[in-house]
């Protein structure tokens, strides 16, 4: 009998009923009107803030002809930019956000703007990449640059920088798109194969090679990065290769190790003024850090060229910048790039300023000024830049034949000696 308690209990207990049940249902004819309206009812707060939201979207990135709903200027009461645009087109403005809490922003300049990528050549490379399941960063990144590095009238004349060890990054800068994770996937063991083969099909002189930071490997994936310039440099031989790589945590022994594998370019990005790099960049990643690996990468071969790359628009001042380039020629760094930062998507750090091309050229000469090889400098300008690579490859073939020629000079040299020893 006990035994069968919990099923009488069960039969005649109360129906368990939802509560929504309970809940009355307001009903009205269509004859009624609606409720007005009550301001004092706050709606509840979303997840982020307005002034997150307000960064630039999608469609600002694309040439339009200018609206008269974007065309008025600043007004009074926004902070004056640092540099000041010197043409005679004034920033546009918008007020986007809730009827009752609307907030100005600022529209991308012209010169910032860029048409969608729509070439046959750009769906071909796109088609190249994910058959062979390669990632690049002009991609994970939402280079502005795409459409003029892929869209090339044939893939001989395009440039593609590819990412290598996947799309997923351990690290989380402020300023950087590319996926994040503590634990990515694994690394593809076919990658250096299949990143040889697409390169040597395109038949590229020049290429890029770029990797995200995998903190949660022991070498921070410098062997990988290494056996991938070895393939590339078995497949194609004349291919000249910039690999633009992390800090490997301050390791730099993985920086030589990824230097005396072929490569001809070594690049790592500063990103910013030292006084910026707690707020911009990871809290793993330090200037001092970066400068090491710089002048590590210098001393690892003779005649290895370095490379490093800044973004402006952060709220760095014109002294910062001085400070940072009398650094990086302590070092000996061959060339510098300057660009102008972007907000990728409304959850990163938004733009302080954006600077006019003329700011830019004034640096690009101040630089060249200072002793840098080459400097490539404009807003649309990236690390990985079409227009500086056809330079800097003339620079490296220029230096190899200076080389071969010495060496000519010196084995004729011998070769004189022995034979007027043997006369």
């Amino acid at each position: 009998m006990p035994s069968k308690l919990p099923q009488l209990r069960y039969l005649y207990s109360s129906p368990i009923v939802s509560p929504s049940f309970f809940q009355p249902v307001s009903s009205r004819s269509f004859a009624t009107e609606a409720p007005e309206h009550n301001p004092s009812i706050r709606r509840r707060p979303t997840t982020f803030r307005d002034r997150l939201n307000a960064g630039p979207s999608f469609t600002e990135f694309v040439s339009t002809p200018p609206s008269a709903e974007f065309s008025t200027p600043l007004s009074a009461n926004d902070p004056p930019l640092d540099d000041p645009p010197t043409s005679e087109e004034p920033l546009r403005t918008a007020l986007v956000g809730p009827a009752n809490r609307k907030l100005q922003i600022t529209r991308l300049p012209t010169w910032l703007q860029t048409p969608i990528p729509t070439s046959p050549n750009y769906k071909r490379i796109k088609s190249d990449l994910r058959g062979l399941n390669l990632h690049t960063v002009c991609e994970e990144a939402r280079c502005p640059n795409i459409n003029d590095c892929w869209g090339g009238s044939d893939k001989s004349a395009a440039t593609a920088t590819i990412m290598l060890m996947g799309d997923t990054c351990t690290r989380g800068c402020r300023f950087c798109s590319v996926k994040t994770s503590r634990a990515p996937p694994p690394l593809d063991p076919h990658e250096p194969e299949h990143t040889a083969e697409a390169l040597k099909r395109w038949g590229l002189g020049y290429v890029v090679l770029t990797s995200v930071d995998r903190d949660d490997l022991a070498d921070g994936g410098a062997h990988h990065f290494a056996e991938t310039i070895r393939k590339i440099k078995d497949k194609a031989p004349g291919m000249l290769v910039e690999a633009l790589t992390g800090d490997y945590a301050g390791v730099l022994g993985m920086v030589d190790l990824v230097a005396g594998s072929g490569l001809d370019v070594y690049a790592h990005n500063v990103e910013t003024v030292e006084a910026l790099t707690p707020m911009v960049r990871d809290r793993r990643a330090t200037f001092r850090q970066s400068l090491g690996v710089l002048e590590r990468a210098k001393g690892a071969r003779e005649g290895m060229v370095t490379k490093t790359s800044v973004m402006l628009g952060l709220g760095e001042t014109e002294e910062q910048i001085w400070e940072m380039l009398r650094e990086l020629r302590k070092i000996n760094t061959d060339i510098v790039t300057f660009g102008q930062y972007m907000q990728p998507t409304k959850r990163h750090m938004p733009v302080h300023t954006y600077v006019t091309p003329a700011v830019f050229e004034t640096w690009r000469q101040r630089a060249l000024d200072m002793g840098f090889l080459y400097c490539a400098s404009g807003p649309l300008v990236r690390s990985s830049y079409k227009a500086g690579e056809a330079f800097i490859e003339n620079v490296i073939k220029k230096r190899k034949a200076g080389r071969d020629v010495s060496t000519m000079r010196q084995l004729g040299g011998i070769e004189t000696e022995r034979i007027v020893h043997e006369v």
